[in-house]
This record gives C-alpha cells, structure tokens and sequence, in this order.
C-alpha cells in the first residue's frame, strides 16, 4: 500500500506562507527601485543636454552680452575711465562726434587698406600652398604642422621679430633692398611701408590656417571630377581652374568673410610694431586702425563714451558683413 507523503510550507507568524510573501515583497521592492531608475533617468535624460551647454551660456552672458549691452548703454553717456559709474546722458552725440572726427575716418580707411593688402596677398598663397599638399608628397604631415606654426607664434614675438626685420637703420629687409641698389625705407614713419609692413605680419600668420582650411576642402572633392576631366583632356591647371575651384566656392567665401570680419578687428600687430607710438598708429597715426583708435579713445584719452560708441559701431559694419556674406551665399546656391 502506497505511502502519501504531503509537504506543506512552514507557517508564519500569521499562519500564512511566509517565503512566498517574502518573495512578493522582493518582487514588490525591485519594481519600485526599478520606477525610481526609470525616472531619474528620464530627467537625466530631459535635463542633462542643458547642464552641458550651461557653462557656454554662462561665460557668454558674463563675457559677451553684459559687455554688449553695457557697451550700448555707455555708448548714449559721457563717462570717463577715472569714474565709470558717473554717467551723464548725451544721446546719440557720441555717435555724431566720431563721424565729425577726421581721425576716425583715417583710422577707417587705414583699416581697409590694410585688410585689403593682408587679406588678397594671404587667400591666393594659401590656395596655391593647399594646392600643392593636396598631391602627395613626401613628410606631408611635418608641412601642415609648419603651415600651423605661425598661427601658434605669440602675436608679440612675431612683431617684435618683424619689427626688428623692417628696422631702419639695422632691419634685414633694408639691408637686402640695399643689396639690390634700393635706398633705405622708412618703415615705420612712412604711410604705406608701415601699412605694408603691419599687412606682412598679418599674412605671415594666417596663410597656414587657410591653407589648411582649403587643403580639408580640396580633399572631399572626389576623384571622379579629376578624373572625368583628365579623360577629357584636361591638364592639371585645367583641373584647377574648372574642378577645384567651383568646387571650393563656399570655402573660398567663408575664408573671405572670415578674413574681412579679423581684418576690421586688426589691433596687437599695429599696437606692437612701433613700441613708443603704438596706440597712435605711428606719429601721424598713418597705421593707425579701427581697434587701436577705440584703444586710444578708451584707455589713453579715457573718454569710455567715446570708445563704447566705436566698438558698437564696428559691432554694425560686422553685422553689415554678415549680410552681404548671407546674400551672396544664398545667390551662389541658387546658381548652382
């Protein structure tokens, strides 16, 4: 006769089963850690992009648009550097006087000659610099890195080694125009040698960056262009002229207007290469550019009106840069 042999489960305190209900509450426990999980990572999921741009937003309402508006406000006052605090409203008239001032509308065309003779002169040899690492050549790598050394040089010690070079008396380029049966040049004292002068320091420091600008750009055209047109007959300067140059047309803009906005805002290289009159622009302030005029208007003559009226007025000629930029881009888009 067969035995019947039941196993129950031991009571609980409350005679009901207690490792089920233990089970239960576990089960009970893990789901709610696993909702409390769930929502903190939604809100790390919903918030945490607003922590990381938080800094950038931060230091640009401390740095960058409490100056502006601060600027904007001095610009409609008369203040002085001894007192910043004590402003005495004047409107619109420090507007009117700087565009009555000859030394503004000096500084101004100083400026666009001088961005003119840097930026022209620099955008052609960077094209033809990236032009000719785009073939492949030997050590390729160590001549991007040399193209990037001006661009890391100390503004300070390039014009003080330009200025020394373009010395009167004693500089190398005189002594190499003295070789070649050319007299002495007064670099620093004469209208367009200074500004020559200033523009060397600018192209020597920024031909690299846009070299290598236009040498990423020349190399995500692809292959196929090139060699369509070599199996058309085209020779290289053939390619140059039909394929790598529409095909960089938007590159070639953004360098432009890149290099127009830096040129408008020119100030270490003029201020250090002559040492005694730098904020002046030389002694009949022949170099003198729109960034040093603000200087010498804030910081030497401390009229902090004056100089917030400036800055917001090349603060407009940027904004006015800008749209020129937006429509030509739009044009070259819809021609192509």
């Amino acid at each position: 006769m067969a035995t019947r042999h039941d196993t129950a489960a031991p009571p609980g305190k409350d005679g009901g089963a207690a490792p089920a209900r233990e089970h239960t509450d576990a089960v009970t426990a893990e789901a709610k850690k696993r909702a409390r999980l769930s929502r903190r990572w939604q809100r790390d999921v919903r918030w945490s992009p607003y922590a990381f741009v938080s800094p950038f937003f931060l230091l640009f309402f401390a740095f960058g648009l409490f100056p502006l508006v601060y600027t904007g406000w001095a610009s409609l006052h008369q203040v002085e550097l001894t007192a910043p605090t004590d402003m005495s409203w004047v409107g619109l008239r420090n507007y009117t006087r700087i565009f009555d001032d000859e030394f503004f509308w000096n500084a101004a065309e100083n400026t666009l000659t001088i961005g003119i003779i840097s930026t022209v002169p620099q955008l052609l040899m960077a094209m033809g610099i990236a032009h000719i690492l785009n073939y492949k050549l030997r050590g390729s790598t160590f001549y991007r890195v040399v193209m990037l050394a001006p661009y890391a040089t100390s503004i300070a010690a390039a014009a003080l080694v330009f200025a020394l070079l373009f010395g009167r008396d004693y500089g190398m380029i005189n002594w190499a125009l003295h070789q070649v049966g050319i007299g002495e040049v007064d670099w620093q004292n004469d209208k367009w040698p200074s500004q020559i002068a200033v523009s060397t320091i600018i192209v020597w420091r920024w031909t690299g960056y846009n070299a290598l600008i236009y040498l990423a750009a020349m190399q995500a055209i692809p292959n196929d262009l090139y060699e369509s047109a070599a199996l058309d007959g085209a020779n290289r300067w053939q390619q140059f002229f039909h394929v790598t140059l529409p095909s960089l047309r938007p590159t070639i803009l953004f360098t432009c207007v890149v290099s127009t906005i830096g040129a408008s805002q020119v100030f270490g290289e003029p201020l250090l290469f002559d040492a005694t009159k730098g904020a002046s622009g030389g002694g009949e302030h022949q170099f003198q550019t729109l960034g040093l005029y603000l200087y010498e208007q804030g910081w030497v003559n401390q009229h902090l009106g004056r100089a917030s009226a400036i800055a917001w007025t090349m603060f407009l000629i940027l904004i006015a840069i800008g749209i020129v930029n937006y429509v030509i881009s739009r044009r070259l888009r819809a021609s192509s």
